[in-house]
């Protein structure tokens, strides 16, 4: 039980951090669009991804190379770009309430997911190193009771991130209040893309 509430307060700790994947959940819930799906691909993916750190972290450790680091910063920057021109784009046409709430199809959405989870190189780094590299002396249960106790930290976080916000939306309505949660998530996007950038650079000066 010990190792189950370490795994939890642990996970908790790291998801609760504002990244990319945290603010897509959100920007899902306050939408009302596909919560479910994006709360399920984003718990699935950290289950996935603390186990793999959790029990063959030595192993995937030898394949995230500071290159592949670099490929996936790089990827991350495009799809962030992509990602913010499109809120810009929307600004500019001063789209109305209707269509700020439009739906997406299932899969342009499940796309998007995927993508700010899985090019984003400081998911591997949460899940998979930090958790990995935490428990790598815990015994076989140890590890076992660690890893749901993680996992159920993600589970707990996104679904409440997007529920909530789903629950929020419900009391903003008018064009004024989207048009400050666009702006709000292009100015914070910028900022991450302007951190990934530096984490490019960065790459340069170890090689």
């Amino acid at each position: 039980m010990t190792y189950i509430l370490l795994g939890f307060l642990t996970g908790l700790s790291l998801i609760l951090a504002l990244g990319p994947q945290n603010i897509f959940v959100i920007e899902q819930g306050l939408k009302k669009e596909f919560v479910l799906v994006v709360c399920l691909i984003c718990s699935l993916s950290d289950f996935l991804l603390i186990f793999l750190g959790i029990f063959i972290f030595h192993y995937f450790q030898i394949f995230f190379t500071p290159l592949i680091e670099f490929i996936l910063n790089l990827l991350l920057l495009v799809f962030l770009i992509y990602f913010i021109w499109g809120k810009i784009q929307s600004q500019i046409q001063k789209l109305n309430l209707q269509a700020q709430s439009k739906k997406y199809s299932l899969s342009k959405v499940i796309l998007k997911t995927f993508g700010f989870t899985y090019l984003n190189p400081h998911v591997y780094s949460d899940t998979v190193f930090f958790l990995g590299n935490f428990s790598k002396n815990f015994v076989l249960n140890e590890k076992i009771f660690f890893w749901m106790g993680a996992s159920m930290s993600s589970f707990l976080a996104f679904f409440t991130l997007g529920y909530m916000s789903k629950y929020l939306s419900n009391y903003l309505k008018t064009d004024k209040i989207w048009k400050f949660i666009n702006i709000s998530i292009i100015v914070f996007m910028s900022f991450l893309a302007f951190y990934v950038v530096i984490n490019i650079f960065n790459f340069f000066t170890i090689i």
